[in-house]
């Protein structure tokens, strides 16, 4: 099991050789949210209402999977450091099998929650029916979400990123290209509205699990699954629920943040509750490729730390943080110098597009400090730490921006709630830093 390219090449190759496939995979992903948003906004602005409700619960099953896929992978990628391939196994067996048991449950209790959980936000008969239609098709394959996040990881603790973008982007494009045949009815495809929508984003994911496997099947793949790997009892349930558990908690938050600032802004109009929507997706094309330098980062910092390489371990964190500051410029200059044409892409209205307009100049002041966090708590997660991790993301989604955001609106209106956003970023980036600085230094 060949897996020492991880402390032998030099750092910035490895960290852009492990991370450009997640980047771009992302990326691509990023682009699935925004067509699918563009084309779900083509259908009535109370179509992409009821997508923006529909997201925090969209988010919660995404930070499930993919939480407890991090799990996975720190503990599959730490035995691999070590040279324990026994253990490899067996935490990518045991990983697999609680997936399942993930997305049966999430399946049951997401579709039954979701009329209550959209009256809470809205009256519009019309909103909640489109929301309640959505989610009962794309909640329907939360099992297929739950398995293809736990492969995903298994692959990434390896080092095989391009499988795994190829993989992700097998996903992503069919969903593309479904979206506009199946809400508007194209060629023999009957006109579905936002059940197209859902439905294509299921058969995406399915298309993705389906190449996952067949990759493993007859693919060169180092780790295993095996039936008998379940009867073992090495711990390692315990351990990737160690660090799946907070970075579920990590990914969930969001979700949280999302439905509080829902509640401070729909006091002011719906409107930038449709405003706090459109940014969300977004920001995709700025976080998601930031999440592929984190998920290129997690599998060689944790297999660097078993391998007990400690300098390797610090500049992986100072190059990979380099990388994603940069990425963050490019995002706060955009935001700064076309920010209607993108807010133009989901509406029509002039009044959201300026109301738009006006939100993303002001959060876009927090994008490039908050690489700072992000990164310090992805690299947390792949030294096994995740409850330092989730005490991070706890300040950015909770702690800091839900009190800012309700008492600055009481002075700034719906502005207080976009202030909220770069002074909770300066914030969290300094307690990070020092999180991050002074766990590594404990560790070490």
């Amino acid at each position: 099991m060949e897996q020492s390219f991880m402390k032998k090449r030099p750092v910035l190759p490895l960290v852009l050789s492990m991370s450009l496939p997640m980047v771009l995979s992302m990326m691509v992903t990023s682009l699935y949210n925004i067509v699918d948003s563009y084309y779900v906004a083509k259908i009535s602005d109370q179509a992409m209402t009821a997508l923006s409700l529909v997201y925090p619960v969209q988010n919660l099953i995404n930070a499930v999977t993919i939480g407890f896929g991090i799990g996975i992978n720190a503990v599959i990628s730490y035995h691999l450091g070590a040279g324990e391939e026994k253990k490899a196994n067996a935490a990518a067996s045991q990983g697999v099998f609680y997936s399942v048991i993930h997305g049966l449950v999430l399946t049951v209790v997401c579709i039954a929650i979701m009329p209550v959980f959209l009256s809470f936000f809205t009256t519009d008969a019309v909103v909640i029916d489109y929301g309640v239609r959505y989610a009962r098709i794309a909640f329907a394959f939360s099992l297929v979400i739950a398995v293809s996040m736990a492969f995903e990881k298994i692959f990434q603790a390896m080092g095989r990123m391009i499988m795994t973008m190829l993989c992700m982007l097998a996903g992503c494009v069919t969903n593309i290209i479904l979206d506009p045949v199946m809400i508007f009815g194209y060629g023999p495809f009957p006109k579905m509205g936002i059940e197209g929508a859902a439905l294509a984003t299921g058969i995406g994911q399915t298309f993705g699990l389906v190449i996952y496997l067949l990759f493993y099947r007859f693919g060169s793949i180092p780790v295993r699954l095996s039936r008998g790997a379940l009867k073992e009892k090495l711990g390692l349930g315990k351990r990737m629920y160690a660090v799946g558990v907070p970075a579920m908690l990590n990914l969930a938050l969001p979700s949280l943040l999302v439905s509080s600032l829902n509640v401070i802004l729909s006091a002011f109009s719906e409107v930038y509750v449709l405003v706090l929507g459109v940014y969300y997706k977004l920001q995709t094309f700025l976080y998601l490729p930031a999440n592929g330098l984190v998920q290129g980062m997690r599998p060689i910092i944790g297999y660097n730390y078993g391998a007990k390489e400690y300098g390797r371990v610090r500049k992986i964190y100072r190059v990979t943080l380099t990388l994603a500051a940069g990425i963050m410029v490019i995002g706060t200059i955009l935001s700064w110098a076309i920010p209607e044409q993108l807010i133009g892409l989901f509406s029509n209205d002039a009044s959201t597009i300026a109301a738009g307009a006006t939100a993303l100049r002001i959060i876009s002041l927090g994008f490039v400090v908050s690489s700072v966090s992000i990164i310090s708590a992805g690299a947390l997660e792949g030294l096994g730490m995740g409850n330092a991790s989730f005490r991070i993301s706890l300040l950015r989604y909770i702690l800091l921006i839900i009190p800012l955001a309700f008492l600055l609106s009481r002075f700034l209106e719906e502005r207080g709630v976009w202030h909220a956003f770069w002074i909770t970023e300066l914030l969290a980036a300094a307690a990070a830093f020092s999180i991050y600085r002074s766990r590594l230094k404990k560790a070490l």
